[in-house]
This record gives C-alpha cells, sequence and structure tokens, in this order.
C-alpha cells in the first residue's frame, strides 16, 4: 500500500464533490445532463453514437466477413453454460415479475450498446443493484462468478469494491459504492442458444455471451482511480494491473531502439503533435470505450511479426492478461484465434517506458483491440495522469462485439431451418 492517492484528496466542501453530495444515481444522472457541464458534454456527445445501428470496430471501415464462423466449442474448450444458466435462473427467481421484465431483453436487443463506464447512469438498462435487496445483489455476483474465471471474477469484483472505496474517501458513496452497477440479461438463459448478460458502472463494465458451448466477452472496461483500498474492511485489495503494465514496459524494453522509436506514436500523454481531439475529455487517449461501437480505429505503430522473438512472445502475453476473465476454456478457443492473426498485429504507445512512467498502449489486430491508459483525476485532484489511475478496454472487431456475429449466424441458421420445415 503505497497510499499516495491521499495527497490528492479534494477538501471535503470543494464544489467537484458538495455539487453531488447526497444525490441519488437518479438525481445524479439529472444533474450530469446539465449543459455546459463536463458531464454534460459527454452525454451530448455519446448520445447519437448509441441510436447509430451496430456494425463493429474496423480500421479503416470496411467489415471482414468469415472472421468468426459459429461452430461447437472444442472439447475441452465449452464455456461453462450449465451453471451460467442455472446462475441466471436463481438471479430471475428472485425478482418480482415487474423486475424480471425490466432484467430482460432480447438477445439481439439495442440496449446492449447503452453500456458506460462513467458514475453517472446515463443509460438505465436493466435493474441498478444498488437498489436492490442483498439477495438480488449476491445472485448477481454470482452469476458473474459462475461465468467468468476465478481471476476474472476477482478483477471485475475488485473494481466494483474499489469503486466503493473511492466513494467512501471523497463522502460520495451515494454516487460510488460497491453495487452502483447495471445488470441486465439478454435472451433466454439456454445451454445451446444464444444469451448473455451485462454489468456496467463506474470503472466495471462486461458483456457476455453464450451460444453453442462458445463464450464471448466483449467490449470489457475496467479501470480504478486509486488502485488499491488502503482502509476498511478491504484494506490490502489492489487493482490487479500488474500484469498489464509491467508486460507492456517489459515489451518496449525488448524491443531495440529504433522499433521502440516506431511504435512511440507521441512522446508525450498530451503531445503537441497530436491532431485535435485525439485526447477526449473522458476517454482520453482509448480509442475503443463507451459508445465506440462502429468507430475506425486506424493501425498505429510497428507490426509484432517485425519484433524481436521475445517481443512477439511479449506481446501475446499482453493479449493473455486481457482474455484472462474468460474461463480456460474459452480462454484457449480466443488465444488461437488471436495467435492465428499475429502477422495482422500491431503495437502502439505513447507516453513514456520507464518504470513509474505513465502511458498508453494499443495492442490492434482483425479480431482484437487491447487499450490501458493512465487518466487525470476524476474524484482527486490531478490534471496529469498518474500511475494509480488506470483504464483498460478490450474489444472483439469486425462485428463480434457482444457475440453479434455470432448472434447473426444462429438466427440465419433458425431462420433457414424454419423454412425447410414448413415446406417439408
Amino acid at each position: 500500500m503505497s497510499g499516495e492517492f491521499r495527497q490528492y484528496l479534494f477538501p471535503h466542501d470543494h464544489q467537484r464533490l458538495a455539487d453531488v453530495r447526497g444525490l441519488d444515481a437518479y438525481a445524479y444522472r439529472e444533474h450530469a445532463r446539465t449543459p455546459g457541464t463536463f458531464t454534460g458534454g459527454l452525454v451530448e456527445g455519446w448520445t447519437p453514437l448509441y441510436l447509430a445501428p451496430f456494425r463493429g470496430v474496423t480500421e479503416d471501415g470496411t467489415l471482414r466477413q468469415g472472421l468468426y464462423p459459429l461452430t461447437p466449442a472444442e472439447p475441452g474448450e465449452e464455456a461453462p453454460v450449465a451453471a451460467m444458466v442455472t446462475a441466471a435462473q436463481d438471479l430471475l427467481a428472485a425478482l418480482s415479475p415487474e423486475d424480471r421484465g425490466r432484467i430482460s431483453f432480447p438477445v439481439d436487443a439495442p440496449e446492449w450498446q447503452t453500456w458506460a463506464n462513467p458514475e453517472f447512469m446515463q443509460f438505465d438498462t436493466g435493474l441498478r443493484l444498488e437498489f436492490q435487496p442483498a439477495v438480488v445483489q449476491q445472485k448477481a455476483l454470482a452469476l458473474i462468478r459462475a461465468s467468468l474465471s476465478p481471476e476474472g471474477y476477482e478483477l471485475t469484483h475488485a473494481m466494483m469494491a474499489i469503486n466503493g472505496f473511492l466513494g467512501e474517501a471523497v463522502g460520495l458513496e451515494t454516487v460510488l459504492n460497491e453495487f452502483s452497477y447495471n445488470i441486465a440479461l439478454y435472451g433466454d438463459p439456454d445451454l445451446r442458444a444464444p444469451w448473455g448478460w451485462q454489468l456496467f458502472g463506474h470503472h466495471a463494465a462486461v458483456n457476455c455471451l453464450v451460444v453453442e458451448g462458445r463464450m464471448q466477452l466483449s467490449p470489457v472496461f475496467l479501470g480504478a482511480e486509486p488502485d488499491e483500498i488502503d482502509t476498511g474492511p478491504h484494506a490490502g485489495l489492489t487493482a490487479p494491473f500488474t500484469d498489464r503494465i509491467d508486460v507492456g514496459l517489459a515489451l518496449m524494453a525488448t524491443l531495440p531502439a529504433d522499433q521502440r522509436q516506431a511504435a512511440t506514436v507521441y512522446e508525450q500523454m498530451v503531445d503537441p503533435a497530436m491532431p485535435p481531439g485525439r485526447v477526449h475529455p473522458g476517454d482520453e487517449r482509448h480509442l475503443a470505450g463507451a459508445f465506440q461501437d462502429n468507430r475506425i480505429i486506424p493501425v498505429e505503430g510497428i507490426p509484432v511479426t517485425a519484433m524481436p522473438a521475445q517481443a512477439q512472445h511479449l506481446a501475446l502475453a499482453i493479449a493473455e492478461t486481457f482474455v484472462r476473465l474468460l474461463p480456460a476454456g474459452p480462454r484457449a478457443a480466443r488465444l488461437r484465434e488471436i495467435q492465428a492473426h499475429l502477422p495482422e498485429t500491431t503495437f502502439s504507445w505513447i507516453g513514456g517506458h520507464a518504470p513509474g512512467d505513465v502511458f498508453y498502449y494499443r495492442l490492434q489486430s482483425p479480431v482484437l483491440i487491447a487499450e490501458l491508459d493512465h487518466h487525470c483525476g476524476v474524484f482527486l485532484d490531478y490534471r496529469a495522469p498518474k500511475p494509480f489511475h488506470i483504464h483498460t478496454v478490450l474489444r472483439t472487431p469486425h462485428g463480434n462485439d457482444y457475440g453479434r456475429a455470432w448472434v447473426q449466424q444462429s438466427q440465419d441458421a433458425n431462420r433457414l431451418q424454419g423454412n425447410r420445415s414448413s415446406t417439408a
């Protein structure tokens, strides 16, 4: 525990905190929409992006076909669907009929795209867990635990716990708490048909879909400010991003000087050479965050296959740290998919690359975008990125975020089967 973040606490009566202290999630949502405010500008900018029909992130605007054939999972690579179905049914059984209706959406519903990572609730999709009884909160966590790897559940729940700690540290418990998250279910829990769940709120957003024993886990946003809990019942808990940070620094250290320079798109986190808008007020250097489902993200940096062998190994290690939320079987399938596209994978960097430096990096291929960024203060008082404020984003480009490409193939197959049955 460093406690470094404590020197950046706002005074208790600072306007940044006092203006929203005591507001609940719904009152704060209205406050956040106020024109002219920082949050109001984000809402205004993001709203039309949500309304756009889903296509998927691409590097040049052209959607590649055939990247995600829907085939049954290989033996040993199946998702834990039976356990997930049981956990989802247990959650639904704990809800009133009204709340079962509120939490449930069609598997291809556009509401998938309402997730966001700020503390304000732009879209009230599904159920807000902080207003649910403890039994519902625990059954929601049980569904997440049944779906993810042990490490993935630990990381996701750590983000929620640290969010609660931040709320206590700044006196905004009604805005920032362990359960200030929305959860929604998409499709009917089933062993083979497509269905999934979504959790989102401040610094944690996870979208999970399963079909035919396969699992897609993206988009995923995980972050923390600060990255540790130094007091209270969770004292000693840290945000387990060390591996993502260390392996990125190790990759840069492994590169020859000329390749390290070529990978460094900008030397400063806010660089005079950046074009207007390259640092977003909310996303900062991230390109694939909330509401960016159709964004064109041009390739930058250097090809991974041009790197020395050890650096290539570290690039794949970065990918592994991001997909570690997946259970072992689906993780193996996902890593094989990433490995197959290694010749089309690039790595780019912004900022310093010495231990303790703040930086941004992106590993990008036709089937993966993994971003890590250090951010400025939001509820703590600092205007330059700090090592203890971290955001990470995972995307599946070319149309399989939310498992959407698989859902489409499943629906097409069912329609074809229905047509054959009707003409038999």
